[in-house]
């Protein structure tokens, strides 16, 4: 037991670590408030925030794009850092509508964006569609420059 905790980390540790960021971040997103926002998208249209003078519906509508597809793109690890950056937005909006406030009801805000930053930072790791697509783009490179 003590040398899986003195032990130097290898690569698996870090792609493991990515794996349950993006499933814990994407998952408790995507069903807690990107379905949710979909599934009440006809009652909240009216009084949703009105973002940048854009109007409720389509504030929404960015918000169920953010929330639930690119969720659902971090899930897959497809597109991973892309679709970060409508989950950030998301966030700061969310902040901007809480006035600011990062602790008190915009703190499940602010853990989202910790996770959406440490997510960005150390990549989709080995266990994603990303990973798995740039292994297929670097044999086929591979290949054609041995030719």
């Amino acid at each position: 037991m003590v040398r899986f905790f003195l032990h130097k980390l290898t690569v698996t540790y870090p792609d493991l670590a990515a794996l349950v960021l993006r499933l814990g971040f994407g998952f408790m997103m995507s069903v807690n408030h990107g379905y949710v926002k979909l599934v009440h998208f006809h009652e909240w249209k009216t009084d949703f925030t009105r973002f940048m003078g854009l109007s409720g519906s389509l504030s929404l509508s960015l918000a169920i794009f953010a929330e639930l597809a690119c969720s659902i793109l971090l899930i897959l690890g497809l597109f991973t850092r892309l679709a970060l950056f409508p989950l950030l937005v998301a966030m700061f909006v969310i902040f901007q509508s809480h006035n600011w406030d990062f602790l008190g009801e915009g703190e499940l805000a602010t853990s989202f964006l910790m996770g959406y930053l440490a997510i960005l930072a150390i990549g989709p790791g080995r266990y994603s569609l990303d990973w798995l697509i740039g292994e297929r783009l670097e044999s086929k490179s591979e290949l054609s420059s041995s030719v």
